[in-house]
């Protein structure tokens, strides 16, 4: 692999069962996994933000409060507009090599199928993730961290945060984040990326970023999926597992 550091990997691969008993749900902070030079050759390549979609005060089920952010998703239909560097970088990311790493990390049998999404989300001054757990057809998500020294401080926040309920709030529901314990969060700055697997509890989020106008929070987030029945109904229709057209634009149809 020549974007992401196979030895990285597999060192994480062998610490998987230590994953898997991590409370309150199993996710851990992961340096270097991308080969220094790739991983500023990414940085440098970004993805412009005119390709994106806003999802600035959606509202959201639940009685959630709204996701903040610019986003694209990811389809073979934009790897036209991707830099060489995005695309052997997703390249890489859809090798059985990297899906073995998620079932030796979750304890998954050599034959379940992991179906990946992946999107870029960029977050403007004042966005934020409010407190919420995943769509259960998710397993988990790795999240990667494309800010830099040069255009991001610690102290502007950004930081995805592991958040434990007790047990207490079902899934569908909307606590505060007085309702919740912090338990840890990611690192930012670098070449840093967050993965974690999704439970009923696994509640996480993002507080609003300080940053000043005109900088962003960058992350490109890979999510595994399960083979569900709507997995399956959304792929005869031509859509991914997030339900987004393969072939079509960056908004949902």
């Amino acid at each position: 692999m020549d974007v992401i550091n196979k030895s990285v990997m597999d060192r994480l691969g062998a610490q998987s069962q230590e994953f898997r008993h991590t409370q309150p749900y199993p996710w851990i902070r992961i340096s270097d996994f991308l080969y220094p030079e790739k991983f500023d050759q990414l940085c440098k390549d970004l993805p412009d933000p005119v390709l994106f979609e806003s999802q600035m005060g959606y509202k959201r089920a639940h009685g959630q409060a709204s996701h903040d952010r610019l986003a694209l998703q990811y389809r073979p239909a934009l790897e036209k507009v991707l830099t060489p560097s995005w695309r052997d970088f997703i390249h890489e990311l859809h090798s059985e090599a990297y899906k073995d790493f998620w079932r030796e990390m979750l304890g998954l049998t050599p034959r379940t199928p992991v179906i990946l999404t992946m999107h870029w989300h960029y977050a403007p001054s004042g966005a934020s993730i409010s407190p919420h757990t995943d769509a259960r057809r998710k397993i988990g998500s790795h999240i990667f961290y494309f800010n830099t020294p040069e255009d991001w401080e610690e102290a502007w926040g950004g930081q995805t945060l592991v958040l434990d309920d007790g047990g207490k709030w079902p899934r569908h529901s909307a606590p505060v984040y007085t309702d919740l314990r912090e338990a840890g969060a990611s690192q930012v700055l670098g070449n840093r990326s967050f993965l974690f697997a999704q439970t009923d509890h696994s509640w996480h989020a993002v507080k609003a970023v300080q940053c000043p106008p005109g900088h962003f929070r960058k992350v490109f987030i890979v999510v595994a999926n399960r083979l569900t029945p709507q997995v399956i109904w959304r792929r005869v229709r031509g859509k991914d597992a997030d339900g987004y057209r393969l072939a079509g634009g960056v908004q949902k149809n």
